[in-house]
Protein backbone atom coordinates (compact mmCIF):
# COMPACT_ATOMS: atom_id res chain seq x y z
CA UNK A 1 0.00 0.00 0.00
CA UNK A 2 1.39 3.27 -1.04
CA UNK A 3 1.60 5.67 1.89
CA UNK A 4 3.35 8.88 0.94
CA UNK A 5 3.39 12.59 1.60
CA UNK A 6 4.54 15.35 -0.27
CA UNK A 7 4.39 18.85 -0.37
CA UNK A 8 6.70 21.61 -0.74
CA UNK A 9 7.49 25.53 -0.09
CA UNK A 10 9.79 28.30 -0.31
CA UNK A 11 12.19 29.21 2.05
CA UNK A 12 14.05 31.97 1.36
CA UNK A 13 15.75 30.68 -2.37
CA UNK A 14 15.18 26.92 -1.08
CA UNK A 15 12.58 24.71 -1.92
CA UNK A 16 11.54 22.46 0.70
CA UNK A 17 9.78 19.36 0.06
CA UNK A 18 8.13 17.84 2.75
CA UNK A 19 8.22 14.20 2.40
CA UNK A 20 6.06 11.73 4.98
CA UNK A 21 5.06 8.21 4.83
CA UNK A 22 7.45 5.04 3.37
CA UNK A 23 9.71 5.70 1.00
CA UNK A 24 10.12 2.15 -0.93
CA UNK A 25 10.09 0.16 -4.26
CA UNK A 26 6.35 1.49 -4.84
CA UNK A 27 6.36 5.19 -3.44
CA UNK A 28 10.19 5.97 -4.99
CA UNK A 29 9.11 6.71 -8.26
CA UNK A 30 6.49 9.72 -6.77
CA UNK A 31 9.53 11.38 -5.09
CA UNK A 32 11.36 10.85 -8.05
CA UNK A 33 9.04 12.79 -10.27
CA UNK A 34 8.38 15.28 -7.64
CA UNK A 35 12.26 15.96 -7.56
CA UNK A 36 12.82 15.95 -11.09
CA UNK A 37 9.40 18.36 -11.67
CA UNK A 38 11.26 20.91 -9.17
CA UNK A 39 14.70 20.95 -10.74
CA UNK A 40 12.71 21.46 -14.36
CA UNK A 41 10.69 24.07 -12.58
CA UNK A 42 14.14 26.14 -11.76
CA UNK A 43 14.01 25.00 -7.77
CA UNK A 44 18.44 25.09 -7.49
CA UNK A 45 18.69 24.52 -3.71
CA UNK A 46 16.47 22.12 -2.57
CA UNK A 47 15.88 20.90 0.69
CA UNK A 48 14.16 17.23 1.17
CA UNK A 49 12.84 16.72 4.73
CA UNK A 50 12.54 13.39 5.77
CA UNK A 51 11.14 14.47 9.69
CA UNK A 52 8.06 12.30 9.09
CA UNK A 53 9.63 9.80 7.07
CA UNK A 54 8.74 5.87 8.56
CA UNK A 55 11.01 3.71 6.41
CA UNK A 56 13.37 4.76 3.33
CA UNK A 57 14.60 1.37 1.57
CA UNK A 58 17.45 1.07 -0.96
CA UNK A 59 15.20 2.51 -3.68
CA UNK A 60 14.47 5.86 -2.00
CA UNK A 61 18.21 5.98 -1.45
CA UNK A 62 18.98 5.97 -4.99
CA UNK A 63 16.30 8.47 -5.72
CA UNK A 64 18.15 11.17 -3.37
CA UNK A 65 21.92 10.21 -4.96
CA UNK A 66 19.83 10.87 -8.43
CA UNK A 67 18.45 14.50 -6.96
CA UNK A 68 21.87 15.00 -5.60
CA UNK A 69 23.28 14.62 -8.97
CA UNK A 70 20.16 16.44 -10.86
CA UNK A 71 21.21 19.75 -8.79
CA UNK A 72 25.03 19.46 -8.65
CA UNK A 73 24.93 19.31 -12.61
CA UNK A 74 22.90 22.98 -12.89
CA UNK A 75 25.55 24.38 -9.62
CA UNK A 76 22.27 23.97 -7.19
CA UNK A 77 22.42 22.56 -3.95
CA UNK A 78 20.49 19.55 -2.17
CA UNK A 79 20.19 19.18 1.87
CA UNK A 80 18.55 16.53 3.76
CA UNK A 81 16.60 17.09 7.04
CA UNK A 82 17.07 13.84 8.96
CA UNK A 83 17.41 13.72 12.60
CA UNK A 84 15.65 10.44 13.50
CA UNK A 85 18.45 8.11 14.55
CA UNK A 86 16.48 4.82 12.21
CA UNK A 87 17.15 6.73 9.14
CA UNK A 88 20.69 8.53 10.54
CA UNK A 89 21.57 4.73 10.82
CA UNK A 90 20.93 3.98 6.89
CA UNK A 91 22.91 7.05 5.55
CA UNK A 92 26.36 6.14 8.23
CA UNK A 93 25.60 2.09 7.45
CA UNK A 94 25.65 2.89 3.26
CA UNK A 95 28.67 5.60 3.90
CA UNK A 96 25.90 8.21 2.14
CA UNK A 97 26.21 10.49 4.93
CA UNK A 98 29.42 11.55 3.41
CA UNK A 99 27.93 12.05 0.41
CA UNK A 100 24.83 14.38 1.40
CA UNK A 101 24.70 17.07 3.66
CA UNK A 102 22.81 16.28 6.77
CA UNK A 103 20.71 18.72 9.26
CA UNK A 104 18.92 18.70 11.98
CA UNK A 105 16.41 21.29 10.99
CA UNK A 106 15.19 22.79 8.05
CA UNK A 107 16.48 26.45 9.23
CA UNK A 108 19.79 24.86 9.43
CA UNK A 109 19.57 23.54 6.03
CA UNK A 110 18.29 26.75 4.28
CA UNK A 111 20.86 28.68 6.47
CA UNK A 112 24.03 27.08 4.91
CA UNK A 113 25.60 29.20 2.49
CA UNK A 114 25.15 25.89 -0.23
CA UNK A 115 28.91 25.08 -0.19
CA UNK A 116 29.15 21.67 -0.04
CA UNK A 117 30.21 21.91 3.78
CA UNK A 118 31.07 19.11 5.91
CA UNK A 119 27.85 17.65 6.99
CA UNK A 120 29.68 16.57 10.13
CA UNK A 121 30.35 19.83 11.13
CA UNK A 122 28.90 21.23 14.36
CA UNK A 123 24.78 22.07 13.53
CA UNK A 124 23.50 25.93 14.73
Amino acid sequence: METLSLSTYASGDHTVLEVGGEVDVYTAPRLREKLVELVEQGARHVVVDLGRVEFLDSTGLGVLVGALKRLRAVNGTFGLVCSHERLLKIFRITALDRVFSLYDTVAAATSADGSDVDPKAPKA
